[in-house]
């Protein structure tokens, strides 16, 4: 029997998929700096890969500083959109500015369709 902590080993990151011109990378949960490992891997992989990113974040319930700066550094190697954030991603990028200078989206559909 498994515990809750060992039934996801890639913990906030979800399934990615070739959407469009792109790939998806579904992220979901509290991501701060001490989850913020496997969604790393997986933007810096899919961002290597493919001209577009659409990062869904449409399950995140919570985002801090590291998080967002890791969205601006993949802001500078891809072209990366963010969909589906929530109030608090919103809340998030309006105070630091961020939302002036990520690709922010309502919906997946939405961001590869930008």
């Amino acid at each position: 029997m498994t515990g809750a902590g060992d039934a996801d080993q890639r913990g906030v990151v979800g399934d990615g998929y070739p959407a469009a011109a792109g790939w998806v990378v579904a992220a979901h949960g509290e991501i701060d700096q001490d989850t913020l490992g496997p969604l790393e891997e997986a933007l810096s992989s899919a961002a290597g890969r493919h001209p577009l990113v659409v990062l869904d974040v449409g399950s995140v319930t919570f985002g801090d500083s590291s998080f967002l700066n890791l969205l601006l550094r993949m802001h500078h190697l891809t072209a990366l959109r963010i969909a589906a954030p929530g109030e608090q991603l919103q809340r998030l990028f309006a105070v630091t500015g961020a939302d002036t200078v990520l690709s922010l989206h309502a919906s997946v559909e939405d961001a590869l369709g930008a």
